[in-house]
This record gives C-alpha cells, structure tokens and sequence, in this order.
C-alpha cells in the first residue's frame, strides 16, 4: 500500500491532516489535533486546499472529514465578536471565501468525492455536496440562520433545496428545525449512516470499490453526478451569499 501524504500537506496542516492510500486522499479537517473550530483562516483555507487537491493527479478519490465528534467544534471568538467596522471590513473577503468553499470542491475537484461527516457543525453543505455522503449517528442537520435574524444564504440552503426539495428546505430555514440522521438517511440527504468507529473504515471500502473501476470511468461518472450541482452553483450560490452579507 502506497500510503505517502501529497508534498503540500505541510502548507495546510494548521487547519488539515492529510493521508493518501493508493491514490485516495483523506483530508481531515481539525483545530490544534481536535474538532475544528470555524474561523476566517480555516474559512479562507477550504478554498485554497480544495483547489490544490484537485490539481493534483495523483489524487484519485477524496474523503473529506472532520476530527473527534463534531464536523467543526464550534465557532472562533475572533469572528463571533467582530465590531460592525470590522464585519463591513471583512464582508468581501467573507463572499469570496465563502462562494469558493463550494465552488472549489464542485468545480475544481475532478475525482470522486465522499463526505464522511463525524458529527454537527458548520458547513456541512462541503460533505452533503460530494458523490456520496456518510454520517453518524450522532450528526444533526440545520440552519438556524433565519432564527437568529440572518438570511440563510451562505450554503446549506442551496443543499436542503437540492437535496430535499423546495417545500422540506423551506420549513427547515423558517424553522431552524433539525434533521436527525436517521431523517437525513430517509429523506435522502446522506447514502449511509455508520457508527463512529466504522465512518472512516467505510469510507475507506467505498473508495476502493471505486477505485476498481477504470480511471476515466471514475473521473467522467463524477462528471455526470456533479452536474446538476453545478447548475445549482452557478445560479443560486453568488445570490444567496449576497443576501446573506447583506443582513449580517
């Protein structure tokens, strides 16, 4: 088993550990080694190591995680308590990072993707958009953007629309209701939910059988799945994120 980390892992590994087992590549997003913390860095970050790792051709499937039992463990202090100079300061930087978050795995990741999520937090929209998508038990789904006087734009609206209809997405964002996973699992948000232990081991088994096909039918029929996110980006997302800063 060829199992050599890619030689850019060092430039990211502040907010991502990367292991690559025979042309699939496990990135593994943390804070100091435990849950993630959302930050403007790890923000800014999701973009850059997105595009990276699908420049490189060594890269053949993509696993994307999260660390310990939580997706991201929570929200930085710096960004949570910006002073409104700061928020309109840092407002453009927030719609270009935030649009490449998705856009850099829809658009810029060639291989076949698998959303492994280890548990709630933010920006689950990155997990719910690949090929296939995996959770916990434990993982809950939600936007609770609309709840707290925000418009939920930046994301996970554009995936409950897609993937759970106009009606569902609706109530949920009214809501700020929660989808539980066995929820997610029937109304067709994930392919699987596995217990804790067996995420990343099942994870591990969907890539190899995908790796068993021949390299261009991988790639293409990665092509054909994420099309129809494509057209979801390229019409929804720049909108909603607009109407988000807007309100924040």
């Amino acid at each position: 088993m060829n199992s050599q980390p890619p030689n850019y892992a060092a430039r990211y590994a502040e907010h991502f550990a990367m292991e690559r087992r025979d042309g699939v590549l496990l990135l593994r997003m943390h804070t100091g080694g435990g849950p993630a913390v959302m930050s403007l860095a790890l923000h800014r970050a999701w973009g850059d190591v997105l595009r990276e790792v699908g420049a490189d051709p060594d890269n053949e499937v993509l696993v994307l995680t999260g660390t310990g039992d939580a997706w991201t463990g929570g929200l930085d202090p710096a960004l949570r308590d910006r002073s409104p100079a700061q928020r309109s300061e840092d407002r453009y930087d927030l719609y270009r990072e935030g649009i490449a978050l998705l856009r850099s795995l829809v658009f810029s990741v060639d291989v076949p993707t698998i959303g492994a999520l280890n548990g709630p937090g933010y920006h689950q929209e990155l997990a719910l958009a690949c090929d296939l998508t995996l959770c916990t038990p434990g993982t809950a789904f939600d936007d609770t953007h609309f709840r707290s006087g925000a418009v939920p734009g930046d994301g996970q609206h554009l995936v409950f629309q897609e993937l759970l209809g106009l009606k569902r997405a609706a109530r949920l964002l009214y809501s700020g209701a929660g989808v539980t996973a066995a929820e997610a699992l029937e109304l067709g948000l994930v392919n699987e939910v596995v217990p804790g232990e067996r995420l990343l081991p099942r994870a591990w088994e969907l890539a190899a059988e995908i790796m068993a096909a021949p390299r261009s039918t991988r790639r293409l029929t990665h092509a054909v799945v994420q099309r129809p996110w494509q057209r979801r980006l390229v019409d929804d997302l720049a909108f909603g994120r607009t109407h988000h800063l807007l309100n924040t």
